[in-house]
């Protein structure tokens, strides 16, 4: 109806002072309701087709759109093993800060693997104890197989050295004995060598190793045991949180309740603009958004991010062929826009719906050197159009509460 004002102000009204000035046609005589047809035709027609490429204009250059929503991220509560709940630490909605402490899990299986794997440490301290004595013990033993080794070596080189000086003093068979008597005790000092380097390797790479595994096991059990109680990651507030004494939480299930991060729906405002715009929305566009949560505000912002996908023609591969007439609606193109001033969507609900308006600028094409005359008028008028589709979104804006609240049945 505005665009319709407005070409009639430039057609209609031209054509009507035309006929009653310079044709001296009065209202209510030569031109009447059943003439007016007749009489303003030329500026009727003019009227309807520059409304018609005026609208298609600016609804292509500046595009709108009711499709805006603030989204935000969840996070669900989630235990990362299945047990009883033991302790509930929020009520079904509570801010929260991050590590603070929702719920608890019944730990005694957790408790008692980790008492087991103490318990096996303190078994490998006392082991490894035992091993530094069998080392001194082994010490000694190899001390006194050399003292035998090197007596019976002592007296075997005094009696070789007799038979060497007065044969036959020395029977043979004694000093054969003393041979074999020393083969023995070198395997008694051998025996003795291996048993303390046995008792070493036990004491400085088999228990220090089993010590090492207990621990790793007592990690796990504390891990294991801290997982059984669910703390905040981020700071937010939890919602629709019903846990309640003795319920069985299972992740593989359902989650036990949900946490809104703090800003959550503060930061971009995600709009779904018509395909036709695609070769129109461009990162750096100014835009306006009124919200419904925030009647009679307009948001001034600015376009981030164009998504180059359509998410309606998404499809997973399986075991049946993709029908084109299942998509139902035509898929729409994803803008975010943020405010440009900081906390502009500060007093706006996340998840809130809104009103989008995205405006094209032309500014940097009619500056070029090699932007002709007409094309920079034509860029001109592009620009200037866009006022239009700014004072209907503050007549959306100033209807939208009127429209929620006494035309929706309220």
């Amino acid at each position: 109806m505005l665009e319709i004002i407005l070409c009639s102000l430039v057609t209609i009204l031209p054509d009507y002072l035309y006929r009653r000035y310079a044709q001296g046609k009065r209202l209510g005589r030569e031109i009447t309701l059943f003439s007016v047809w007749y009489e303003l035709r030329f500026g009727i027609i003019t009227c309807l087709m520059l409304a018609v490429a005026l609208i298609t204009m600016i609804f292509y250059f500046h595009p709108s759109t009711t499709s805006a929503t603030l989204f935000y991220r969840t996070v669900p509560i989630v235990p990362e093993t299945a047990g009883r709940v033991a302790e509930v630490h929020r009520d079904f909605s509570a801010l929260v800060k991050k590590g603070d402490v929702i719920f608890r899990l019944d730990s005694a299986k957790q408790e008692a693997a980790m008492e087991t794997a103490r318990r096996k440490i303190a078994e490998v301290d006392a082991a490894l104890l035992a091993a530094q004595a069998d080392i001194l013990k082994a010490e000694g033993q190899l001390q006194e197989a050399k003292g035998a080794y090197q007596q019976t070596s002592d007296e075997l080189d005094v009696k070789r050295e007799l038979q060497r000086r007065s044969p036959g003093v020395v029977p043979q068979r004694d000093i054969e004995k003393l041979e074999v008597l020393l083969a023995g005790r070198q395997g008694s000092v051998d025996a003795a060598t291996a048993s303390k380097q046995s008792a070493m390797i036990r004491v400085t790479a088999l228990l220090p190793a089993e010590k090492a595994s207990a621990q790793a096991m007592l990690a796990e059990a504390q891990v294991d045991l801290d997982r059984t109680t669910i703390r905040a990651g981020v700071d937010g507030r939890v919602e629709q949180f019903g846990l309640r004494v003795g319920d069985v939480v299972n992740p593989m299930i359902r989650s036990a309740g949900i946490l809104i991060p703090e800003g959550a729906g503060q930061r971009a405002l995600a709009a779904g603009f018509g395909q036709i715009e695609g070769q129109v929305m461009k990162v750096g566009m100014v835009a306006e958004a009124t919200c419904i949560s925030k009647p009679w505000t307009i948001i001034p912002m600015v376009v981030t991010s164009v998504q180059n996908y359509i998410a309606a023609g998404q499809f997973r591969g399986g075991e049946q062929l993709v029908d084109t007439q299942q998509v139902a609606r035509p898929g729409t193109i994803l803008v975010l826009m943020e405010p440009i001033y900081k906390g502009g969507l500060k007093g706006v609900t996340p998840g809130s719906s809104c009103i989008a308006n995205a405006y094209t600028s032309n500014h940097e094409r009619i500056a070029a050197k090699e932007t002709g005359a007409f094309k920079g008028f034509a860029l001109h008028v592009v620009d200037a159009v866009g006022i239009v589709h700014a004072m209907l979104l503050r007549i959306q804006a100033v209807l939208l509460p009127i429209k929620t609240l006494v035309l929706s049945g309220h």
